[in-house]
């Protein structure tokens, strides 16, 4: 997983389409052919991840960073899962702070991840499930002999 590092690779990703949304969170997409002058933003085909933690929505530096830390991490986690595409978690509204006292709290890191993992679930192409044999399934002849 790659880290959005310049001006110009945000606002490409903050460009593109918003994909999903949960009360605290929104996900932007972009495909990874974004170019600026004449040169790809993203040079690398992989999953590219970047924040954006508005002071507006969490006033204190510690709870940016903790919260930064939980999306990084959830991400992480994701990785194989997510589309080769750039992605932006944006922070769209605050964590109440009369809920979530301490911005480092087990609890509001407990809410964030629990909102993120929900969040890129939803961008997650769908993997189905492998055919389990049931375990009452009938024994084959060959088998029967065998025992």
């Amino acid at each position: 997983m790659q880290r959005l590092k310049s001006r110009q690779q945000f606002q490409a990703v903050m460009a593109g389409a918003l994909v999903a949304k949960t009360p605290h969170f929104a996900l932007h997409r972009v495909a990874l052919d974004a170019a600026h002058e004449g040169r790809a933003l993203f040079p690398v085909t992989d999953v590219w991840l970047g924040v954006l933690l508005p002071k507006r929505w969490a006033r204190r530096a510690v709870t940016r960073n903790a919260i930064r830390r939980q999306i990084y991490e959830a991400a992480r986690e994701k990785a194989p899962q997510l589309p080769q595409a750039a992605l932006v978690v944006r922070l769209r509204t605050e964590f109440s702070r009369k809920q979530f006292v301490s911005a480092t709290s087990d609890a509001l890191k407990r809410a964030v991840r629990a909102e993120l993992n929900h969040l890129l679930d939803r961008v997650a192409p769908k993997v189905p499930v492998a055919q389990v044999p049931s375990p009452c399934a009938p024994i084959s002849p060959e088998r029967s002999h065998a025992v």
